[in-house]
């Protein structure tokens, strides 16, 4: 999944003779999963049809600072566009555009959403060598870089004049290729891995019957998930679950029991800078699996059980430099509890929720949480969905890297 997936782009078109190569930047935009609203200058519009672009965009065209073609006159709000944003794109941004930008002149509709907008923008120039190459161009490009917009550079080729160079609007995978790589280098987890576990595991009784939980998986998902949009390689050692993974960045490893999502986290533990263990592992597994079905014949029915091993307290053991998220899922004493556990299993954090909560723990979209660091430190929050603990829980993973300048 693109860092683009989800985003809201204000695409700016410049009646240039590049105008015409949008129409595959917002289906490559489209296709990365972003929403597209785009605005074309009224010169733009003798280089590409509004029709094309609002049928890829799938929102109507704006080239004006009114709609007249409806019974009553409605007024296009530059200012809500701007804000609405979570990029705005100028391509082709040609010269005279580059120019109104630079100095404020807000004579059309591109221009005054480009000055309200509150989000990065980012700009691809497209005109011909000399045009490209004159001090008023330069001096155009060097003032809105200094205003903190993002240039796109501009490729060399053949123009639109016959000259070969310098001045050509950068290709659409170009342009998308561009933003990602910008977006990506600012997110607060890049470089940075980062092990989930989520969902139950199942003990196997016999070939058809097992011992599980209610556990959902959704609070480990959504950890991941967002980890990953913050810039994060994660591996996502999961139990059974129907959900699925949302990002290119989630390498997802499946597994049944408890044994085997031990062994997976330690075969990826020593490469990780994060492990948060947000999965409901069964403490205990029938000694002795039946290798048939077990028919129904006594009255009552005794199963022999034993431990699990602890994949927590053994990744606990084993930390060298990982920051150790774990979860308490607890239904009495249970900030003693939580406090024992993190010494016990050598945590830097843990994730408290109690089955007293209404809306709290498994099979909900829903979570109530307490946070307690090694220092014991508790901070509290009210019941939240279960994609905004997850937030609250990468925040923290940020602070300390930001905290301790690592």
């Amino acid at each position: 999944m693109s860092v683009l997936s989800g985003k809201k782009i204000v695409l700016g078109i410049s009646g240039g003779i590049a105008a015409y190569k949008t129409a595959n930047l917002v289906r490559l935009f489209i296709k990365a999963g972003a929403q597209v609203q785009v605005i074309m200058t009224p010169a733009s519009l003798d280089f590409v049809t509004p029709l094309t672009l609002s049928t890829l965009s799938k929102n109507p065209v704006l080239s004006s600072f009114t709609n007249e073609e409806s019974d009553q006159v409605q007024w296009n709000n530059h200012v809500e566009l701007g804000l609405w944003a979570d990029f705005m794109v100028i391509a082709p941004a040609t010269a005279n555009t580059l120019a109104k930008m630079a100095n404020g002149n807000s004579d059309n509709l591109l221009v005054a959403t480009y000055l309200s907008a509150k989000c990065p923008v980012y700009f691809a120039p497209a005109m011909d060598l000399d045009m490209y190459k004159h001090p008023s161009t330069i001096a155009s490009l060097e003032l809105l870089q200094q205003y903190g917009n993002i240039m796109i550079p501009a490729e060399s080729g053949e123009l639109a004049s016959g000259l070969i160079g310098e001045g050509r609007m950068a290709e659409p995978e170009n342009i998308i290729s561009f933003i990602e790589a910008h977006i990506a280098n600012q997110l607060p987890l890049r470089n940075k891995k980062i092990l989930v576990t989520a969902g139950p595991t199942y003990e196997s009784i016999d070939p058809v019957r097992f011992i599980g939980n209610h556990s959902s998986g959704k609070m480990g998902f959504d950890i991941a998930n967002h980890a990953a949009s913050l810039g994060a390689k994660v591996i996502l050692v999961t139990g059974p679950t129907h959900l699925q993974t949302k990002n290119e960045l989630i390498e997802r490893v499946d597994v049944v029991s408890a044994a085997q999502m031990y062994e997976a986290c330690h075969r990826f533990y020593d490469e990780v800078d994060v492990a948060i263990a947000a999965a409901a592992v069964a403490d205990y597994r029938p000694k002795q699996k039946a290798e048939q079905k077990i028919k129904k014949n006594d009255a009552n029915f005794t199963i022999e059980l034993e431990k699990t091993q602890d994949i927590l307290a053994s990744l606990g053991q084993s930390k060298k430099n990982q920051f150790l998220i774990g979860f308490a899922l607890e239904t009495e004493n249970e900030v003693e509890n939580a406090k024992a556990k993190i010494q016990k299993k050598n945590l830097d954090m843990i994730v408290l929720n109690s089955l007293q909560d209404t809306g709290a723990g498994f099979g909900t979209s829903t979570n109530k949480v307490t946070f307690i660091d090694k220092h014991f430190f508790m901070e509290s929050f009210e019941l939240k969905t279960k994609e905004a603990v997850a937030i609250d829980i990468l925040n923290k993973v940020i602070l300390h890297y930001e905290t301790n300048n690592i």
